[in-house]
């Protein structure tokens, strides 16, 4: 569900302030009151706004003094003032303090509504421009998964299914597989394709780094943190966080992790006050997380929080059937602005036995090393790594060499066991109608004598 926005409004006149909660609350925004300057400070000390409307005449603290004191605890917040008519010029003044504009009183509520929508769209798109400035690598590309076997149709009706909802989702899957690719479908075919999609791997930081790029700090947390910054949940916020390699956080960060799965709350490292973000949390393993719960390295509770719904990515040995497709997908990416090239059948055929150990990087890698090396423009089995040849050759001498076929048949016999010879279930995890199932056990000559594979 869609946070509502939090705002502050700001006015020392009792009954103003009451109507004007109303009005704000009735317009769809979550709205803290408060009477003096001095409170609002406190508030903002505590939690995280949006947007502050403040009146500009009070007494003690007025709205000048205010809007610098609320700037100093969270540059990012944006405040709208609201003036007499006699206070045109100190309204004017609070703007080039950082205000985001002014109204005079007494104002229009739909002039207000429409003044604070824009204030939230600011500061949304400043998260985000800071998100590109930390991350950018290039321009970001639509996802392009590859692949029409059985095991792929499977994944492709899973991220179907779970793109529309705001589920967490945990895919699972060996190095290379893909994973990225899966999360990044999955934002794109959601609500939230149009919001930031944020990547963190979660393997690559020191622990004191990677809570400090998750959550944000505030300035002098640390040495070296001259200046407060956002964290990737809050850049996120509306959109969806893509933790890669969960498995590898240390216990203390995990807790962290859980507070704001649980909540939708989070603290900046070295800050106190609570932010509430709404980012959907996507999150990818090469571990069997259940074991390291069973080991003691991975907290329970986040593992059943993160495994809402799970998406296994089969290994490229248990898809061969996609190796063509994935070969010329790869020789087209890289040779784009080079002279085109491409691979004889009987160097496929070599390249569909071996049973890459490294999936499908390991396949870009090594189209990228024939791209380079070969001479000419066509890629003959000779030119291919030794490895490949030397597998392929002891396949064909052990006569243990499986078609594409025999890899596919061996992939329903396995869904099969699985589903307890339920063919509706397998049919539905196999991604592939009722019908095609059955033509397929008429093809493959499969029955439940078969179970024992």
């Amino acid at each position: 569900m869609n946070k509502k926005p939090n705002i502050i409004f700001t006015d020392d006149e009792d009954t103003f302030r009451n109507i004007m909660s109303n009005e704000l609350n009735r317009m769809g925004y979550h709205v803290t009151c408060c009477a003096s300057g001095e409170e609002t400070v406190k508030n903002i000390q505590e939690r995280d706004f949006d947007t502050v409307i403040l009146d500009i005449n009070m007494p003690d603290m007025d709205g000048i003094e205010t809007l610098k004191r609320v700037k100093d605890v969270d540059p990012t917040t944006e405040v709208i003032i609201l003036t007499g008519q006699g206070s045109i010029e100190n309204a004017v003044q609070a703007i080039k303090l950082g205000a985001y504009d002014y109204l005079t009183k007494p104002c229009r509520l739909i002039e207000l509504d429409v003044l604070v929508q824009k204030a939230l769209e600011k500061r949304q798109l400043s998260r985000e421009n800071a998100y590109l400035k930390r991350l950018v690598k290039g321009v970001q590309t639509t996802s392009c998964m590859i692949g029409n076997s059985v095991a792929m149709n499977a994944v492709y009706k899973m991220i179907d299914k779970v793109a529309p909802s705001d589920a967490t989702v945990l895919i699972q899957g060996e190095s290379g597989t893909g994973k990225e690719l899966v999360a990044q479908a999955i934002h794109q075919h959601s609500t939230r394709a149009q919001k930031p999609f944020v990547v963190v791997n979660c393997a690559t930081l020191q622990e004191t780094l990677l809570e400090s790029e998750l959550f944000g700090h505030k300035r002098g947390a640390f040495t070296g943190a001259t200046e407060s910054r956002m964290g990737l949940f809050e850049v996120a916020d509306g959109g969806t966080l893509f933790l890669d390699e969960v498995g590898e956080l240390t216990v203390s960060t995990q807790s962290k992790l859980l507070r704001v799965v649980q909540t939708g709350e989070i603290r900046r490292v070295g800050d106190n006050r609570i932010i509430m973000v709404n980012t959907r949390i996507l999150a990818a393993t090469h571990k069997n997380l259940a074991a390291e719960v069973k080991n003691g390295k991975f907290r329970e509770d986040l593992y059943f929080r993160l495994n809402v719904i799970t998406v296994s990515l089969p290994p490229l040995r248990e898809r061969k059937e996609d190796i063509p497709a994935l070969i010329q997908h790869f020789f087209q990416k890289i040779c784009r602005n080079k002279q085109k090239k491409n691979m004889v059948p009987e160097a496929i055929e070599m390249m569909a036995r071996y049973p890459w150990p490294g999936n499908i990087r390991e396949l870009e890698n090594t189209i990228e090393r024939l791209v380079v090396l070969t001479e000419g423009d066509s890629v003959s089995t000779e030119d291919l790594p030794e490895n490949i040849r030397n597998t392929a050759l002891n396949k064909e001498t052990s006569g243990k060499m499986e078609t594409l076929s025999e890899v596919e048949k061996k992939y329903i016999l396995k869904i099969l066991h699985e589903k307890q010879w339920n063919k509706t279930l397998a049919a539905e995890t196999l991604g592939i109608s009722l019908k095609t199932l059955y033509n397929k056990l008429n093809v493959y000559h499969i029955d439940q004598q078969q179970l024992n594979f």
